[in-house]
């Protein structure tokens, strides 16, 4: 989340009069993540969220992300409801950018995760590959492996050259991964995105899961990699084993994990720590200017790559 297309108070008020939600009392932007614009929203009735698409997310690809969420919640999956206007239409308009209103999910985020908080999200990641199994639309993964080289290449061609040290070891893996990147492993929907920013917890036990926005088809591994590299090493880029083992251990309760997916598990790590690295490069290197948004680290997964390219996680 954050906030990139500022809106007034007349304009959302205007916006929302094609909503049946009440009046509106008041409105503040959410300044974490980087993706798309957000405003917490309060009205006469009831707390929403209003999502402002930016850059990544495509118009079309919209229903997909409204169609998912309301399947998984009708699971008992907890996320947020798209809430439809007047017309009964979920995709709306500001500021000439498509915007969704969202029901608002209570709870706070955890700022130092133990293992119990892992084996939480292992068994929430398993459950969302579970349930959205007779799901049955579909969409690509528009930050795919293939995609990470033409990501790198834009960055490469900033005149800003802060990361330029990096560069040289962020091709050869590049090259590493194109070459061993697996062709063949189970696959359906995917979270794509299960960072701690946007897993929710009420008295330590999970109350919810927001942004959808980067969930399509892929690997059921390949987000597992990515739950592993955001929930599993601190501050320091350590790996957390205990943390990996209760994680593990909770998708397991409901979801396999074949020796096929291990054996490839190094390279999906490796990649997920990838995507995030160069996406973080990007929008450091290509910042708008006043966004209210603080673009993130790249370092934290350069080093958490390094970490996978001298170790092995089943190992350790």
């Amino acid at each position: 989340m954050a906030v990139y297309t500022p809106i007034t108070k007349e304009k959302l008020s205007s916006f929302l009069e094609n909503y049946n939600i009440g009046q509106l009392e008041n409105f503040k932007g959410v300044l974490e993540g980087v993706e798309n614009t957000n405003y917490k929203i309060i009205t006469s009735q009831d707390t929403f969220i209003l999502t402002i698409f930016e850059k990544r997310v495509k118009e079309q690809e919209l229903p997909f992300f409204i169609e998912l969420q309301n399947h998984l919640s009708n699971k008992n999956i907890k996320c947020p409801s798209p809430i439809p206007n007047r017309n009964e239409q979920h995709i709306d308009t500001i500021e000439d950018k498509p915007c969704v209103l969202m029901s608002f999910l209570e709870g706070k985020k955890i700022k130092n995760s133990t293992s119990y908080h892992c084996h939480q999200i292992g068994r929430l990641t398993a459950k969302i590959h579970l349930y959205s199994k007779d799901f049955n639309v579909t969409r690509n993964n528009g930050l795919h492996q293939k995609h990470w080289e033409d990501i790198f290449g834009k960055c490469k061609n900033s005149k800003d050259r802060r990361y330029g040290e990096l560069y040289q070891i962020i091709e050869q893996e590049l090259q590493y991964l194109d070459k061993n990147w697996p062709r063949k492993l189970p696959t359906g929907i995917i979270h794509g995105d299960i960072f701690p920013d946007n897993v929710f917890f009420i008295e330590n036990n999970v109350s919810g899961i927001i942004d959808f926005y980067f969930s399509c088809n892929d690997f059921y591994a390949y987000d597992l990699a990515i739950t592993t590299n955001a929930w599993c090493f601190d501050k320091k880029e350590s790996f957390q084993k205990e943390k990996f083992d209760s994680l593990l251990k909770g998708y397991q309760q409901h979801a396999n994990m074949s020796n096929d997916e291990k054996s490839h598990f190094n390279t999906l790590l490796r990649g997920a720590a990838m995507r995030i690295l160069v996406t973080r490069l990007y929008d450091q290197l290509y910042h708008p200017d006043g966004a209210m948004v603080v673009p993130k680290d790249p370092f934290e997964f350069f080093d958490i790559m390094k970490w996978h390219q001298n170790n092995s996680i089943f190992d350790s």
